[in-house]
């Protein structure tokens, strides 16, 4: 029963840091994107909670030794090579406070509470610090290894002024670094209070035990499912702002050891065959630490494989799961093992494409019991003076559909940031020069399948004033991959004046596509891949999504071979079973590729259909 208590007050503790920080800071990415995540972490520096991911301590007890910290303190980074893997780009920063308790005289560190978000301009070469084209992390903003920002509970005046000078939004940074580390003062206040009221030894060995019960569900529930064996597979970054667009390919090599392994029963994961780092931002640090950032952050997939989907959300993902997972990097110089001081501002794309590469690998392990890709973080914005003349910059995380499940469709519109949404338009409209002019899902975008990908966003906002657009995006040409004759969804798509004199495609990374007041700038994120053979969906559900706007009716012909019958718009629509049935038996036969990457693969890969990992042995 303690051992519940203890792990109910860590959430609740890490709620309330969470809430803290969204009702007290000031910049539109943190306060009303939510693009920020809290963590609570013992003395060992291993993740306690299982709400969402979160940065490392490794990097603070690094630097700084823990007997000599003091009540008061707070310490900050944002050194991408110097964060042990936990920090991915410059703007995401990340104060840690440590908790103390013991009686007078004798108190200690016993735990870290920490809290890092993505920020809106910490310097470099453009508005919101992610320069597409960057070719060095120099270029990207001001770089900050882990110091202390508040010595014993005085704030580093001289340090905030620096961090401040550097940041177009100077006000904003200083609200958002004021709210978060007081926030996370308030939180190592409360975690005392914890240790105070049962002792550190009783709270100790409780964390002690919720992880171990981490790793023992995770042993029984998930790896159970998988068999013994090894599988490879592999994904790939479309662009990375500087070369031409080619496949930077990101591959894992999954073993299932077996029980009486003579070093544990686990997965290895193997990126070799990973491409050389790029150029261009698209890098992720991540062979820090035997990977434990790069663990935790894949482990959510797994519960993919949990009993249910009501399971599937109990299981909490902390450093439980960290014995459970070896990591084997590639040497030094691939986009997963960059060299100092290569670019990584646009590194999602390397760390989000390794979510659907392990979806992928373990897919093929278990028969297609995962769900298809989806690509649900992109940055889009605008930039410029606003009506007043006063200088703004609004950028968006736009999620995206996520994929087709075995069992259901996939949902629409998700980011993979927990709890993080789009701008209100109410808030945008009022604060930025622009009209939101339509926001709706984005028709025929999900890949087709017996359960369909989720759809993904459009937006169309008109600009009131010239502006410039920014753009930090991929799947613009490789789409989400759908599984065992699942269809892959649409790609990402930006259109300037749609309909207009000057209408044209801007590509994916962009910094500074100019825009004319009066023209419309039309966003449609992806949609995520299709589960399963199209022509085996209940014929009633592609009705369904017809009239729900979801799929048009050409795509219900098309792409399920359903034929329509009736009118959407008197409340007649229907279809003819008989002709259905003969159009879906008229088609050919699907072909070997286990997955469905989409008519961009091709384009990228030299008018190959599919990659060779994609058949299955």
């Amino acid at each position: 029963m303690l051992v519940e208590i203890v792990q109910g007050s860590l959430a609740s503790v890490e709620m309330e840091v969470e809430t803290a920080i969204g009702r007290t800071s000031r910049s539109p990415m943190i306060r009303d994107a939510h693009d920020f995540r809290a963590g609570i972490h013992d003395r060992l520096l291993r993740k306690l909670t299982g709400r969402s991911y979160s940065a490392l301590v490794h990097p603070v007890a690094r630097d700084f030794p823990i007997e000599e910290m003091r009540e008061g303190d707070v310490f900050f980074h944002n050194d991408v090579y110097r964060s042990e893997g936990g920090i991915g780009h410059l703007p995401d920063l990340c104060v840690t406070v440590p908790v103390f308790a013991g009686p007078e005289g004798e108190r200690k560190v016993v735990a870290f509470v920490q809290a890092f978000g993505h920020h809106d301009d910490i310097g470099g070469a453009v508005p919101g610090s992610m320069p597409s084209h960057a070719t060095s992390v120099f270029e990207e903003g001001l770089m900050v290894p882990p110091i202390r920002l508040w010595d014993a509970g005085v704030p580093n005046r001289a340090a905030l002024s620096i961090m401040t000078r550097n940041s177009r939004m100077p006000e904003s940074l200083a609200a958002d670094l004021d709210a978060e580390c007081s926030a996370c003062l308030m939180g190592a206040r409360r975690l005392g209070e914890l240790f105070d009221r049962y002792g550190v030894e009783t709270v100790e060995s409780c964390f002690d035990a919720i992880i171990s019960r981490t790793t023992e569900t995770y042993r029984r529930e998930i790896l159970s499912k998988i068999p013994v064996g090894t599988w490879t597979w592999e994904d790939y970054a479309e662009h990375d702002g500087v070369d031409e667009p080619q496949l930077h390919t990101q591959r894992i090599t999954l073993t299932r050891t077996p029980a009486d392994d003579p070093e544990g029963e686990r997965l290895v994961l193997d990126f070799g065959g990973t491409s050389p780092q790029a150029k261009g931002p698209i890098n992720h640090c991540g062979d820090y630490s035997d990977g434990v950032f790069l663990k935790k952050w894949l482990a959510p997939i797994l519960r993919n494989l949990a009993d249910t989907p009501e399971r599937m959300a109990e299981l909490d993902v902390n450093e439980g799961i960290v014995p459970l997972i070896e990591m084997k990097f590639p040497p030094p110089g691939t986009l997963l093992t960059p060299v100092f001081p290569a670019p990584t501002n646009a590194r999602t794309f390397v760390i989000l494409r390794l979510l659907g590469v392990l979806a992928g690998v373990v897919a093929k392990a278990v028969d297609g019991k995962m769900p298809a890709d989806q690509e649900t973080i992109r940055y889009t914005g605008v930039y410029g003076e606003d009506l007043e003349g006063r200088s703004y910059l609004m950028r968006e995380v736009l999620g995206g559909g996520s994929g087709g499940r075995y069992y259901a469709d996939g949902e629409d519109t998700i980011h993979v940031v927990p709890d993080s949404r789009n701008l209100p338009t109410e808030f945008t409209e009022a604060r930025f020069p622009f009209r939101v002019e339509s926001l709706s899902l984005a028709v025929d975008s999900g890949g087709a399948g017996q359960f369909r990908g989720g759809l993904g966003y459009e937006k169309s906002i008109r600009m009131l004033k010239d502006c410039h657009f920014m753009s930090i995006a991929d799947r613009s040409i490789l789409a989400c991959w759908g599984v065992k004759g699942g269809h892959a969804g649409a790609p990402f798509q930006v259109t300037i004046d749609p309909g207009g004199p000057n209408e044209r495609e801007v590509d994916a990374l962009a910094d500074d596509e100019p825009v004319k007041a009066g023209e419309v700038i039309r966003i449609r994120t992806t949609g995520g891949g299709g589960w399963g053979d199209p022509l085996q969906r209940d014929p009633e559900l592609v009705v369904r999504d017809v009239v729900w706007r979801k799929v048009s009716p050409e795509a219900a012909l098309s792409s399920y071979g359903v034929v329509l019958t009736g009118s959407v718009d008197d409340d007649s629509l229907s279809f003819d079973a008989d002709a259905t049935a003969a159009e879906r038996a008229g088609r050919p036969a699907a072909g070997e590729a286990f997955f469905h990457r989409g008519p961009g693969y091709a384009e990228l890969a030299g008018g190959a259909a599919h990659a060779e990992v994609d058949v299955l042995a």
